[in-house]
């Protein structure tokens, strides 16, 4: 492990402490824009540490525009860094990264940005994915290790078409044993679930179909289908799922191509599919010729399996599609289709045509963690971990007023009701303005009728300020709401 010193509140490897000393001098003006800064035996005798030391500083302050190389001449001071250059890539992104945007409507993508963008010292109780603290982050370190001292590990050439083919039977065998039935070769690995959903609907749509979703369901399901130019049409979501008297209204009104929803562990609301709503819908997408895509993005945070579309129809109008940036890391993005077999081909050859492949390293990645039972002990932990976050965060919420909407089985996305009507958005943007991002329910509704809900990820819920900024936030919007128009 490399050396590190500490400065201040931040522990500098060697490396760092070159690049340091370095932008020092810079900064100083004892190197003037056009110098030949130190050579590497000069620079090494100096701070005391090996000249490979010096080198990979020296590249790495080329790299952020500190330097330039010159063959065969040295290095020399650049005339001028990259904005925000000072030492750390944290600090570098901070700087670089806007501040939220309070004046932008409410709209499915505005979470994603206020989730991605605001200070890494915000609290995200609103946003769709664990603590990083959470994740396997050892586990994956040591995979990424072992694939680098691999020698038949593919770091440089593009995967084949369908993608790895140890993992997707791997994939196999998961996916039967929630009853789906998929070969490898009905197997199809993307770069995340938001491509898998993404190929499907430029497979299967055409501008101007119609497609109908849960209502809430997952916003971004909402912004992919817009950017295809479709019709999205909702129905309301229960306990049990979809409202089957609605769903048949909807389909004999409007003819939908498409139906898109979550069925083992429902975003934003938790609830799990009941049998009899599964078989009932099935029937009903049969007799409309409706085609289903049931994303399975959560499956492995249950403890006992739910219903799963496609295991009932046997892949023959459902597709199921997944990936593991919620179980496992969202850095190396790898998901997959499991669909029937006449449309693998069309499918490859459309993947290929829009990114040229999925990537290999990602795949082996996932393959490994799954193999050697990294992920099935971690996965034991997470769901026991995940439990006590949903009984600690349901009896913090109720204690606030909040109300949730069903008790979910697992998992970490709680639906949950404001009193008195409040306005979910007024109370989020109040929060966002002290450093807490909130999921108001409206970015989850087509109808728009979830104004007075919030998305709570109980994973992120852990700290006192959550409940203190709520609270605050919902004294705001009630005084609001008093107020005279």
């Amino acid at each position: 492990m490399e050396d590190t010193r500490q400065t201040g509140n931040l522990a500098l490897t060697r490396v760092e402490q070159v690049m340091q000393a370095l932008r020092e001098r810079i900064a100083s003006r004892a190197l003037a824009v056009g110098a030949r800064v130190p050579s590497i035996r000069t620079m090494s005798e100096q701070l005391g540490v090996s000249k490979s030391t010096v080198v990979e500083a020296y590249e790495r302050l080329v790299a952020e525009g500190t330097l330039i190389a010159r063959r065969g001449s040295g290095f020399f001071v650049a005339g001028h860094a990259l904005p925000g250059a000072n030492g750390t890539y944290g600090a570098f992104a901070a700087r670089g990264l806007p501040g939220p945007r309070f004046d932008r409507e409410i709209d499915p993508l505005w979470l994603t940005r206020q989730s991605l963008e605001t200070d890494a010292r915000a609290l995200r109780p609103g946003c769709g994915w664990l603590p990083a603290s959470w994740l396997p982050q050892d586990a994956v370190r040591r995979a990424l290790r072992a694939i680098a001292r691999d020698p038949h590990a593919q770091l440089t050439d593009y995967a084949s078409p369908l993608g790895l083919p140890a993992l997707r039977q791997q994939l196999a065998w998961r996916l039967a044993q929630h009853g789906v039935e998929a070969a490898p070769e009905q197997i199809v690995l993307t770069d995340g679930g938001s491509q898998a959903l993404d190929l499907l609907c430029r497979f299967l749509l055409e501008p101007g179909d119609t497609v109908v979703v849960d209502d809430p369901c997952y916003f971004n399901f909402q912004a992919l289908l817009r950017v295809h130019r479709v019709k999205v049409v909702s129905v309301p979501y229960t306990p049990a799922g979809p409202d089957l008297a609605a769903f048949e209204r909807v389909l004999a009104e409007h003819r939908p191509r498409l139906y898109v929803t979550n069925s083992a562990i429902h975003n934003p609301t938790g609830a799990t599919l009941a049998p009899t709503v599964a078989h009932r819908l099935l029937k009903l997408a049969e007799e409309h010729n409706l085609l289903i895509v049931e994303d399975d993005i959560f499956a492995d945070f249950e403890t006992d399996p739910a219903p799963r579309l496609a295991a009932f129809d046997g892949l023959a109008r459902v597709v199921a599609i997944g990936s593991f940036s919620k179980t496992m890391t969202a850095a190396a993005r790898c998901g997959y289709i499991a669909a029937r077999a006449d449309w693998i081909e069309p499918l490859v050859d459309l993947k290929l045509s829009v990114s040229f492949g999925n990537g290999e390293l990602a795949a082996d990645l996932v393959q490994r963690l799954l193999v050697d039972g990294t992920y099935r002990r971690y996965l034991d932990g997470l769901r026991a971990k995940l439990a006590d976050a949903m009984g600690d965060t349901l009896r913090r919420l109720a204690s606030a007023g909040v109300t949730a909407w069903t008790r979910p089985q697992a998992g970490m996305l709680l639906w949950a009701q404001l009193p008195d009507g409040l306005d979910a958005a007024r109370v989020a943007r109040e929060a966002l303005a002290h450093g807490v991002v909130l999921a108001p329910g409206n970015v989850f509704s087509v109808s728009r009728n979830a104004g007075s809900f919030l998305r709570f990820n109980v994973s992120q819920c852990n700290r006192p300020k959550v409940y203190e900024t709520l609270q605050r936030a919902m004294e705001r919007a009630t005084e609001a709401k008093a107020e005279p128009a």
